[in-house]
Parts: C-alpha cells; structure tokens; sequence
C-alpha cells in the first residue's frame, strides 16, 4: 500500500466514526492525519477496531510481539491516537481500542496545539466538517438551559440539567477547550473560559492518565459551568442522558455552536427541549439579550426594542437570565416535540449512525464491515474464555 491510500484508507475509516471524518477537494484532511500519525501509526489504527482490547489479543495481527505491541499501543494512546482504558478488576491491566476523529483524536491534541496544526483545522472546518456538523451535530452535542431560567415550578428532567449530569459520577475532569486553543494559536481567541470541557469516568480518566486534564469534584465543576454561563457560554453536554462529557460553547471559536450558528434555521438542527418566548412590551432596548445569544436569535428593532427569531434559538435560556426587564421566558416543548435521549454513549453513536446512513448509504457498507470485525474478535473472545475454563 502507497504512502497515499494508506491516509486515504485512514480517512475512510474515521468517516466512519461518530460524526465523521469527510474528504475535501484540497486534501487538507490528508495534511492533517500526516501531521499526526505516521505509517506505521496508520497501519497499526487500520488493524484495530472501537472494540478494546489488551495487547495480548493484538499482537499477531500487529505482526508484533506482546511487549512491542504494548509499547507501540501506549504510545499512540499518549499521543492521543487511539483509546485507552485501564482495568483493575482481577489485577490491572490496559485495553487499548480506535477512537473518533471528533470527539477523539482532535480533543486530544488541546495540550500539543501549534499554530501550523490550527490552521490546517480551521481550513479543514470550513472546508468540511461545518457542513456534517449541520447535518449531524445535532446527534452529537444538545443544549440544555441555564439553571437560573427556569421558573421554580417547571419541572425538569434529570438530563437536562447540569446537577442532575454530574450527580453520581465517579470521576470528573476539567479540560481545556480544543477550539478556544485552536482560535487562540491562529490570534483569534475570545478571551473566554479555557477550562470548559468536562469529562466523566472512562473518558475523564483517559484525560487523567495522559495529562489532559485535572480531577474536580462535582461541587467545582458547578462552579466552572456557572462562571461559564456567566460569560455568556452556552452548556453543551453529549445527546445522552448519562453522557460522557459536556462542553460551554461560544458562538465565536467552537466547531459545533459554530455550525449551528451558520444555519438559517438553527433551532432545526439542535436537540433541545426548551425554547425562550419574548414580551417586549416592558423592553428598555438595553440590548444586554442581543449580546448574550450566541444565535444571533435577538435583534433590536428601530423603537428600539428587542425581537426574537424563533427560528433561531436553541433554549440556551442565556437571554432570560440577564434580561433586565423580564421580558424573556424559557418554556419547555410540549411532550411530543421533546427528544428522547439515548441512555449511554454507546446507544448516542448507535443514533449518530442511523442518522449518517439516511445521508450515506456507503455508511452502511464500510460499518458492516467494521462489525464483521468486531464478531470475529468477540467471537475469539469467547472461545478463548471456554478453553481457559475447561482446560
């Protein structure tokens, strides 16, 4: 295999994952994995699957013995290649698995940002990936309101509320956000809140372990998503009830919010359950909601006076909280507009695949053949287990 179609084979196969990873006419997506993986980093990825496994049950694919196989695994995983997750049932040991381009391996770079790497993102965000994001982001992140804008009797679940996220998680970790470091390495920065993604358990540990991150409790990561909101940041979590991480958006450096914001019709394309509603006749004009909403949903008018494009707000509830007047009001949708939320992370990507194959039936065909690698290694799986049982 040539230089060439082994990053191209490569780029198929992220397209595969999560949201995708999709060509462009330039060819700055092959740039771009030349700039992080090797030849043999390619190799070694296209010959694992999101399946995690030990180095053991990899190594004679690898063409390579358990102690090398561990070494090369771990170091790909270091530098934020592939997945990695450390086990201590029954004694430790390290599975190691692919991961998604988004989120996955571009998050994992926020420590190692260059400004040569940022411009080849921000080149390949407007070439790329703003468009699947418009098609598919709404599978992939939701919006959820800003505590304080919901009126004390309005009842809401759970998972669309920051406490009710974090309660019971075993681990949380503070990250930096990848898109304030892109914009910030090519002089664009907001200025906003850098700590600002929030990961849990196996992914919050996966940041721990490789140096991505901190450990905070509950109580502090509150107090991040407050300080955030503050600033005007819209909060982000996973469209899964119990999601693996959740992110505070600006409308100015982040990828998803980003592409929601370049939509007509942003409240189309984003999963969220709430929706501000606007009684302007007590309106002043301060303009205070025109510069909160990352949407550009508010306007002001010639009296002036604030108008609401419904057709753009995405119930971030950021508006309601800072309007002087009390003019604005966050509503939930009725019960048969709500989403329902898938309940983990795997049920999440399961959703995201059923939405891409109505875009891309080649979709099916390259996870088909992902799947018929995953039952073989279960398969395998299985089989070794029965014979150390009986024999």
């Amino acid at each position: 295999m040539t230089t060439k179609d082994i990053y191209r084979e490569l780029q198929q196969r992220l397209d595969l994952y999560s949201v995708g990873f999709p060509a462009t006419a330039s060819g700055v997506e092959i740039r771009i994995l030349k700039s992080l993986f090797s030849e043999e980093d390619a190799g070694v990825f296209l010959k694992l699957t999101h399946l995690l496994e030990p180095p053991e049950a990899v190594a004679g694919n690898l063409g390579l013995s358990v102690a090398e196989a561990r070494e090369k695994l771990e170091d790909m995983a270091r530098r934020g290649l592939l997945f990695s997750k450390t086990e201590t049932d029954g004694g430790e040991r390290t599975l190691y698995g692919t991961t998604a381009f988004v989120h996955g391996i571009y998050e994992y770079q926020t420590t190692r940002m260059s400004r040569e790497f940022a411009e080849l993102m921000d080149q390949y965000n407007r070439e790329a990936f703003e468009g699947t994001l418009v098609k598919h982001g709404h599978s992939f992140l939701r919006t959820i309101p800003v505590d304080q804008s919901i009126p004390v009797d309005h009842h809401v679940a759970s998972y669309d509320d920051a406490v009710g996220i974090l309660k019971g998680k075993r681990t949380i970790v503070v990250a930096e956000c990848i898109c304030r470091n892109t914009k910030k390495a090519l002089g664009e920065g907001c200025g906003k809140l850098l700590e600002a993604c929030i990961l849990f358990d196996s992914m919050g540990e996966y940041y721990l372990k490789h140096e991505l991150g901190r450990r905070i409790t509950a109580e502090e990561a509150l107090a991040i998503v407050k300080k955030g909101q503050k600033q005007g940041l819209v909060l982000q979590p996973a469209t899964a009830q119990n999601p693996a991480g959740m992110c505070l958006c600006c409308g100015d450096c982040c990828g998803v919010l980003l592409a929601i914001k370049s939509h007509p019709r942003p409240a189309e394309i984003v999963t969220s359950n709430h929706y501000a509603v606007l009684d302007n006749y007590d309106c002043t004009g301060c303009g205070v909601c025109v510069t909160k909403c990352q949407t550009d949903a508010l306007t002001l008018n010639a009296e002036p006076k604030s108008v609401l494009n419904s057709e753009r707000c995405i119930g971030c509830g950021l508006c309601i909280k800072t309007c002087p007047g009390k003019c604005l009001t966050l509503m939930a949708k009725p019960p048969r507009e709500r989403y329902t939320l898938p309940r983990g992370s795997m049920e999440q990507m399961m959703a995201i695949a059923r939405d891409r194959m109505l875009f891309n039936p080649r979709f099916l065909l390259g996870n088909l053949r992902i799947q018929q690698q995953v039952a073989v290694k279960m398969l395998r799986r299985r089989v070794r287990g029965l014979i150390r049982r009986f024999w």
